[in-house]
């Protein structure tokens, strides 16, 4: 693991430096989007709003799920390098896309769906960081399967010079939501670029990542709170449910092409007298 990478006199934290790489693929990605849908805005500029307030929502919900950190650091719990919720993250980015989207003029739920190939690839990258820290983020202790007679031993690994160390092999949950965010990412921009129904792209992004987020939550150590499910798992399941509801929705509605859309959207240009 490396948590830190030392140049000199600085130490630079490898969540943070793949944080930022994260923003950039992500601008990158929405950036893409916007050229093939012919939309006049500035997507880098929405990124980089929107992963600000994705950092607030992220570490004001990891304080609210997670008190006994803000018991022990106190406030310095809300700008510790440790400590990031990825459903307060998603729901502030969210909420300021939509504002600037709105502000924009592109219409608020197109602008999520733009931005759900962007926001998906994104999240994979950043996932890179949690896993070169061992920031506690991995899985629970491997243990053998037992099926039809045969027994398995999944590959594991241990963070002995993680952030929060670990010496026994673990699922490196991390590598496997860095693999789902990409191919997540992937489908979201093929389906992009075909026709479809407002909104369609937003859904299939939250029921994708919703469900891929559950599965992959019963090998993470993050403590049951109801029905044996953790926090995660519950936002999960309420994301994968508003998402199949919503694509649910956008299949009983007519499709548009995808540049059709964005002229509709686009304000009228007004020639001069």
């Amino acid at each position: 693991m490396v948590p830190f990478i030392h140049l000199g006199f600085l130490n630079i934290p490898t969540f943070g430096l793949m944080l930022w790489l994260a923003a950039v693929c992500a601008a990158f990605v929405m950036d893409r989007c916007f050229r093939r849908a012919r939309v006049d805005a500035d997507a880098v500029g929405m990124v980089a709003i929107a992963v600000v307030a994705g950092i607030v929502g992220a570490k004001l919900w990891h304080v609210l799920d997670t008190p006994s950190d803000f018991h022990e650091l106190g406030w310095r719990a809300l700008w510790d390098s440790a400590g990031f919720a990825w459903y307060g993250g998603l729901i502030f980015g969210i909420a300021a896309l939509v504002y600037q989207g709105w502000r924009a003029k592109i219409g608020a739920v197109r602008t999520l769906d733009l931005a759900a190939p962007a926001a998906a690839m994104g999240y994979g990258v950043g996932r890179i960081g949690c896993f070169l820290s061992g920031d506690g983020d991995y899985g629970i202790a491997i243990k053998p399967m037992h099926f039809l007679g045969l027994t398995f031993h999944p590959w594991g690994m241990a963070f002995p010079h993680g952030l929060m160390p670990v010496f026994v092999p673990v699922y490196p949950t991390p590598l496997y939501e860095l693999a789902g965010g990409l191919v997540i990412g992937w489908w979201l921009w093929r389906r992009l670029g075909k026709p479809h129904a407002t909104g369609a792209i937003l859904g299939q992004y939250l029921l994708l990542t919703g469900l891929a987020r559950f599965l992959v939550e019963f090998i993470r150590r993050n403590p049951k709170v109801l029905w044996g499910l953790s926090n995660a798992q519950l936002a999960s399941a309420a994301a994968a449910i508003a998402g199949l509801a919503l694509v649910w929705w956008t299949a009983r509605r007519p499709a548009a092409q995808p540049r059709l859309a964005a002229k509709k959207a686009s304000p009228p240009v007004e020639k001069p007298a």
